[in-house]
C-alpha cells in the first residue's frame, strides 16, 4: 500500500481508502447493497492491506456505518486509522435547493448535535475529519458556520473540517476554500469528470488542502458491466440514477471508452488508475461491498503510475454533466 500526506495536516492516510456509503445502505437509498454480515470482515481486510483511511457519513444508514465503523477502530487499537464521517444537511436535500439558507442545512446547534452523535456512534473523543455533507458557496462569508467550525477545533472535538462537495459543482466550495478553515475537500473525480482538474485541484494545493475523490467508477458504469437493459430494485439509488435520462447516454460513452483500455489492464484498474494520478488527489475512495472489490481495489496501490500518453487518450473522454433532479 503507498502512502500520501493529506494536504497541511500532515497526515500520513492510505492512497486508496475506503468509501463505506453502499456497505451500511447508502444515503437515501442504495439498501439493495448492503450486508450487515460480511461488511466488517470487508473493512478488516482493508485494514490488514494496509488502508488507514474510511470515509463515511451518519446518513450512511442513519448511524449504521459509523457504529460499523466504531467497532473496527476498536478492533484495530494498534492501528493508526483516520476517519472522516459527515454531518447531513437539517433539511436533509442532497443537494442543497437555491433558496436554502446556511440556517436551514447548517444552523449552529445541528452541527454541534450531530458531531455529538458521529463521536458517540464512533467511540472516539475528537474526530479527525468531518465533513459538510452538502454545500453552497453562497454560505461561503457567513459567519455562523466559521464561528461553529473554530469552536469545535479548540474544544478538541474535531480536528480538521471538510467539504463533500456537490456532485458536478467542483467549483462550488472555492469561496470556503479562502476562509482558511477547510482543510480538505470531497469532490467526484473520473475518467468521465474531469472537471475539478479546472480550478479546484490547483487551489487546493496551493492552500495545502487535501483532496479525497470520491465515485472513481462513476458509481458503477466505469465497472465496465451496464447495458442498457441494467435494472435495480426499486428501493435502490442506482434504479433511479441510471433511468431513462442517464443509461442509455451512459453506456455508449463507456463503450466508447473500452477501446482505450490496454492489454493486460481491466476499465476497473484503468478507471482507478486515472483518479490515482493526479498529485492533488490524496486518497480515493471507491465503494466496496464485496471481498474480492477490497482486494482488487486495494492491490492498484502498488506504485504503478498511468504512461502519460494514456492519461492523454483518456482526456477526451471527459463528460461535463449538469446537475438534475435524479443525479441526487
Amino acid at each position: 500500500m503507498q502512502y500520501r500526506t493529506i494536504g497541511r495536516l500532515g497526515w500520513p492516510v492510505s492512497e486508496i481508502g475506503y468509501g463505506m456509503w453502499g456497505i451500511a445502505g447508502g444515503a437515501g437509498g442504495f439498501a439493495s447493497g448492503a450486508d450487515y454480515e460480511l461488511a466488517p470482515r470487508c473493512l478488516d481486510e482493508a485494514v490488514d492491506l494496509g488502508c488507514t483511511f474510511f470515509d463515511t457519513a451518519w446518513a450512511y444508514g442513519r448511524g449504521i456505518s459509523e457504529l460499523m465503523l466504531g467497532a473496527v477502530l476498536r478492533r484495530h487499537r494498534d492501528r493508526t486509522l483516520r476517519v472522516a464521517t459527515k454531518i447531513p444537511p437539517k433539511n436533509r436535500a442532497w443537494p442543497p435547493g437555491p433558496d436554502d439558507t446556511l440556517e436551514d442545512v447548517f444552523p449552529r446547534e445541528h452541527v454541534r448535535d450531530y458531531v455529538w452523535r458521529s463521536l458517540t456512534n464512533l467511540g472516539v473523543d475528537r474526530i479527525d475529519l468531518m465533513q459538510f455533507h452538502v454545500w453552497e458557496d453562497r454560505w461561503a462569508a457567513d459567519p455562523q458556520w466559521q464561528d461553529t467550525v473554530r469552536e469545535l477545533k479548540e474544544e478538541g472535538l474535531v480536528a480538521a473540517f471538510g467539504i463533500s462537495v456537490n456532485r458536478w459543482e467542483p467549483a462550488n466550495c472555492l469561496a470556503a476554500l479562502d476562509s482558511g478553515l477547510i482543510d480538505v475537500v470531497q469532490v467526484i473525480y473520473n475518467i468521465f469528470d474531469q472537471a475539478p482538474e479546472d480550478e479546484l485541484f490547483d487551489r487546493a494545493q496551493a492552500a495545502g488542502v487535501g483532496v479525497i475523490a470520491r465515485v472513481p467508477f462513476d458509481e458503477g458504469s466505469l465497472v465496465g458491466t451496464l447495458t442498457v437493459d441494467s435494472t435495480w430494485p426499486e428501493e435502490d439509488w442506482r434504479a433511479t440514477y441510471f433511468g431513462p435520462e442517464n443509461l442509455k447516454p451512459t453506456v455508449e460513452r463507456v463503450d466508447r471508452l473500452k477501446p482505450e483500455v490496454p492489454e493486460g489492464m481491466t476499465l476497473p484498474e484503468l478507471a482507478l488508475r486515472f483518479a490515482l494520478d493526479h498529485p492533488a488527489v490524496t486518497t480515493v475512495i471507491p465503494g466496496m461491498r464485496k471481498l474480492e472489490h477490497v482486494r482488487r481495489n486495494l492491490a492498484m496501490s502498488d506504485g504503478q503510475r498511468l504512461d502519460p500518453d494514456l492519461v492523454r487518450t483518456l482526456r477526451p473522454h471527459r463528460w461535463d454533466r449538469e446537475p438534475a433532479w435524479w443525479s441526487g
